[in-house]
């Protein structure tokens, strides 16, 4: 890597321009895969073709045929990104790096969330620069989404958007050292949708060995649908496109097509005689697998990864604060949530009474919720990480609350983001319908979670003890850090 004002590195497919930015290097729209256009949006991932001549990657480029995406009265642009940027050669990363020509840096690799249909490497709080200031070298990735990505069609291979993410560690093993990283010692990491994704690919036997470290923020290593939930939704996109459920169809049809029949795929119920929907309706989009996440791990899945993995205090707050359906929750809407969420829904309810007693309807319907979602399939794929030999585990509970939307939002989902990435003191974070509130963030705190993530990057120890299923020790972060055993214990044998 050159020291010159405008850095070019060479890539296996051919030289890219960057940006100096004080004293970290930003590369961006660098293609890890080629082009998903037409038929090939329903294909593996192929190798992107070399180029000829310095490749321009100052600017930010396309990003995965999307609808814009709102959720009630938060701002989540920060979040989701500003939607669609149209372009077909949309599989790339974004590279952050230090401008010092040090080598052998510790790398990271980022995949965001956005329920499997939003989200990109525009969005700002994917900004590296704090990571690159700190000396790793931060790798940020668009992939399929949507039914590109995701949807399980017959003739096509399932999991498209995860065997994007694959690709691109593929791309980061071969590339990566021209940026000053060290190919071998490679975390990845990522949240929600992004955080299901990781643990998917923790039980890829075709990812083995391109990663030596992954961090799971508020994900499930039992989110993935059925084949025969996955069917009821292909059924439905069919249908909505009235074409048949085949990938030779689906290739022919435009991606604005494809984008507007994935928004008409709300409310199909996926619940089976032996299966409950991991997602209780939020998206119609996961991935696809005949074993959960969780389950392959615990059979030997991910080698030797060592995981940091955990939830935030009040995820549910995301879906109810921001849509008015916080304060309003009635005893009716705790039942209905149990129902979606658990095959005896009575004693869920009652476990949850129990545990948090004084708790108002409101903080009940939210703490199933996320539970649901994210909780109890966190927990699953710690416990069945920590049993593996040669891989430390590592557990985590975010708790700091934001004071939006009038106080109510909390420490909920996507809160921590802004944290890791250092970012709390970007405005568009901050206000009374901002993720981050009104009021400023506590000092110190976004270094500190900061300096966690990358020491668990760098050394595979963020800095308390380790998890297993004996004492579960998981981190509380908050202004105060503390560590506790098993801090959802009662709750947590309720879903067994």
């Amino acid at each position: 890597m050159n020291q010159y004002p405008d850095p070019v590195v060479t890539t296996a497919q051919g030289p890219v321009r960057g940006l100096r930015r004080g004293r970290t290097l930003t590369f961006q729209n660098i293609p890890y895969a080629a082009p998903p256009r037409g038929a090939d949006r329903f294909a593996p991932p192929r190798p992107h073709e070399p180029w000829h001549g310095v490749r321009d990657a100052t600017m930010p480029g396309p990003t995965a045929p999307q609808a814009e995406r709102r959720l009630g009265d938060i701002d989540m642009t920060p979040y989701f990104g500003t939607g669609w940027s149209r372009g077909e050669d949309y599989l790339t990363v974004n590279v952050f790096t230090p401008a010092t020509g040090a080598h052998d840096l510790p790398v990271m690799v980022f995949v965001h969330g956005g329920g499997f249909v939003a989200g990109s490497t525009r969005a700002t709080l994917y900004d590296g620069s704090a990571f690159a200031r700190d000396g790793v070298v931060l790798v940020t990735l668009n992939y399929r989404l949507g039914i590109a990505g995701f949807l399980d069609l017959p003739g096509a291979p399932a999991n498209r958007g995860l065997l994007d993410v694959v690709a691109a560690l593929r791309w980061v093993r071969e590339n990566v050292a021209a940026f000053g990283g060290d190919p071998h010692n490679v975390t990845l990491f990522g949240q929600s949708a992004g955080a299901t994704v990781v643990g998917g690919v923790l039980a890829t036997p075709e990812a083995a060995g391109l990663f030596r470290r992954a961090i799971v923020q508020s994900g499930s290593g039992l989110g993935a649908f059925t084949p025969e939930q996955a069917a009821r939704v292909t059924k439905a996109a069919g249908d909505a496109l009235g074409i048949e459920p085949l990938a030779d169809a689906f290739a022919r049809i435009p991606d604005e097509r494809l984008v507007e029949a994935a928004g008409k795929l709300a409310g199909i119920d996926l619940r089976t005689g032996t299966h409950g929907d991991p997602l209780i309706g939020l998206s119609p989009f996961s991935l696809v697998l005949d074993t959960q996440p969780a389950v392959s791990v615990a059979a030997g899945g991910d080698a030797d990864v060592d995981l940091l993995i955990g939830t935030n205090t009040e995820e549910g707050n995301l879906y109810l604060v921001p849509v008015g359906k916080y304060a309003t929750s009635t005893a009716a809407d705790v039942d209905e949530t149990a129902a979606r969420s658990h095959p005896d829904p009575s004693r869920l309810v009652e476990t949850y009474r129990a545990s948090r007693p004084g708790a108002s309807f409101a903080e009940l319907r939210s703490a199933i919720m996320a539970d649901a979602l994210f909780g109890v399939g966190s927990r699953a794929l710690a416990d069945a990480h920590a049993v593996r030999p040669r891989c430390a585990t590592y557990a985590y509970e975010f708790a700091w609350r934001s004071r939006a939307l009038g106080g109510e939002l909390g420490a909920a989902h996507g809160v921590e983001l802004p944290f890791v990435f250092d970012l709390t003191d970007r405005a568009e974070l901050s206000g009374l319908n901002a993720l981050l509130g009104p009021d400023q963030a506590p000092a110190g705190l976004a270094t500190r979670v900061h300096k966690a993530w990358i020491r668990f990057a760098r050394t595979g120890d963020p800095g308390w003890d380790p998890y297993d299923t004996g004492r579960r020790a998981t981190m509380r972060i908050d202004t105060e850090w503390i560590q506790v055993d098993d801090p959802r214990g009662q709750e947590r044998q309720a879903w067994t």
